[in-house]
């Protein structure tokens, strides 16, 4: 039998650990507002919109003087006044708390607008922090449901404290534990009861990524063609306030046709071009971790600016492993999952990368760790070999006219373009030779290439749906193509094969029926 003293002392712990959450549910359960950083945020998003017509509106004015210039020196000043403004009154007039088991938010400056959002509902709470929210120690939490629609999240909260996160966190995590929201004292006392045995139970496995194959991904990325374009499209906007022509009469007359002299210039742009897409994906992905914690998978990452996603594993529609070529050739690969959530608009929250980059021989490994119903190592089936043909006609319908007309109209430069086709016939037998697929149990495997190879996996009961082609010239060769779709947050993904035998594009069609 307990002692009367031992009672009284553990009565005394429970009241004293259950105030603040007491507290805490009466607080919440009172409308609030975001913290005045979101009506900063705000307003700076709408200065950054309007930024680009601001610029036209002075630059293609009546000129600098008259009536026109003091309409300019008038409006702008007005224009800026009335966005940030305009930002201080949608803070002012939105406001969330939790009442019912319901996130309920009421926004809008003229009309008002009510979501209450049941936790049940919700899939996933993504949070991020910008720069201004790690100034004040403030998160962005993005709240995902399955009526999300394509192009942005149900909700966001754009800046709220951290301990207010992660209590909304907490009580969406005993959602998806117990069925529904506790009362504020069944909630604390069964955080009480239960406390030490979730200590023990949780399971969580941890995965991070090492700089070594940080800065291998960064160096082997794509990021440097959008740097580039980004870079011209940004001067092209300048182009009227910037004398160009006149800029560039001195260096054209210093050039004066010097081969030499502007092959460096390129050299040196399209290096500094490299090295900012490298830095910028370093600076992205630094501190990549991902955790698996009761049935859910968390991804954090970012140095300047954080952001954490949290994927239930029941949300994932299928996994993507890409290899370019350079990073095939090392041994590396990228792993991605399609989640069932995000939008069109934040592309990151929908193809969502798990593993930046590892060793292929270690991506069965880390995948039964995290999502173990996945299996990576199986024998591909291979398309034949007569389908080769095809692979090469579809390239070489593509280089040989460019060919021809560098060859024409850019001779006698123009007829290195011919070296275009046998790096076509090349990259045709690559193709060729990624192409394959396979079925183990209930899963599916489709690999192809364009420019990366890419294997997408499927579970047969996320498949939407399976699909094989069959043309007129397929036909006479007896071969067709067989994909198959899930669907994601930023619209349906597909996994493709072309010229396989028409027998086993049967055999998938069968198997998925």
């Amino acid at each position: 039998m307990k002692s009367p003293h031992l009672i009284y002392m553990k009565r005394i712990n429970f009241v004293a650990t259950f105030q603040p959450w007491q507290a805490w549910w009466k607080k919440m359960s009172r409308p609030k507002r975001l913290h005045p950083v979101a009506a900063v945020s705000t307003g700076l998003r709408m200065l950054k919109e309007a930024f680009f017509p601001l610029v036209i509106l002075l630059v293609f004015g009546g000129g600098e003087s008259g009536s026109w210039a003091l309409f300019e020196l008038i409006a702008v000043p007005v224009i800026i006044l009335l966005l940030i403004g305009y930002g201080i009154l949608d803070w002012f007039r939105f406001t969330y708390w939790i009442e019912e088991g319901e996130l309920r938010i009421e926004s809008g400056i003229f009309i008002r607008k009510k979501r209450y959002i049941r936790f049940e509902r919700i899939h996933s709470l993504d949070t991020s922090e910008g720069i201004p929210q790690r100034l004040f120690g403030l998160v962005k939490m993005k709240v995902e449901t399955a009526g999300s629609s394509g192009e942005q999240a149900e909700a966001t909260l754009t800046a709220i404290t951290k301990n207010e996160a992660g209590h909304i966190t907490e009580i969406f995590n005993d959602v998806k534990r117990g069925g529904k929201v506790p009362s504020a004292i069944r909630f604390e006392t069964d955080r009480l009861q239960n406390f030490q045995e979730e200590k023990v139970e949780k399971d969580r496995r941890v995965f991070q990524q090492s700089f070594k194959e940080l800065f291998i991904m960064a160096l082997t990325s794509g990021g440097v063609g959008v740097v580039f374009s980004g870079g011209l499209a940004l001067f092209g906007q300048f182009e009227e306030l910037i004398p160009y022509n006149r800029l560039f009469v001195g260096v054209e007359q210093f050039i004066n046709g010097s081969f030499v002299f502007i092959s460096i210039i390129v050299v040196f742009v399209l290096l500094f071009a490299y090295l900012a897409a490298t830095a910028g994906i370093l600076l992205k992905y630094a501190y990549f971790t991902v955790t698996k914690s009761e049935g859910k998978i968390i991804i954090s990452r970012g140095l300047f600016e954080k952001r954490q996603l949290t994927i239930p594993l029941e949300k994932i529609q299928a996994l993507r492993i890409t290899e370019n070529i350079i990073r095939q050739s090392l041994g590396y690969a990228s792993v991605y999952v399609e989640y069932a959530g995000g939008s069109i608009l934040d592309k990151e929250s929908s193809q969502i990368m798990l593993f930046p980059l590892i060793k292929k021989e270690q991506i069965q490994v880390l995948t039964e760790q995290f999502i173990p119903e996945y299996k990576i190592d199986v024998e591909i089936n291979p398309v034949p070999p007569r389908s080769f043909r095809r692979y090469l006609f579809r390239v070489s319908i593509i280089m040989i006219p460019i060919t021809a007309v560098f060859s024409f109209f850019f001779r006698p430069v123009g007829f290195l373009s011919i070296l275009l086709l046998p790096i076509g016939a090349i990259w045709a037998y690559l193709c060729y030779r990624a192409a394959g697929w396979n079925i183990s149990g209930n899963q599916l495997q489709l690999r192809s290439r364009v420019l990366s190879k890419q294997t997408m996996i499927f579970q047969k009961k996320k498949i939407q749906a399976v699909y094989s082609e069959v043309s007129p010239f397929q036909k006479r060769t007896r071969l067709a193509s067989i994909s198959a779709t899930v669907t994601s947050g930023a619209g349906p993904r597909t996994g493709k094969v072309i010229d396989l035998e028409a027998a086993d594009s049967e055999r998938i069609t069968d198997w998925f029926a």
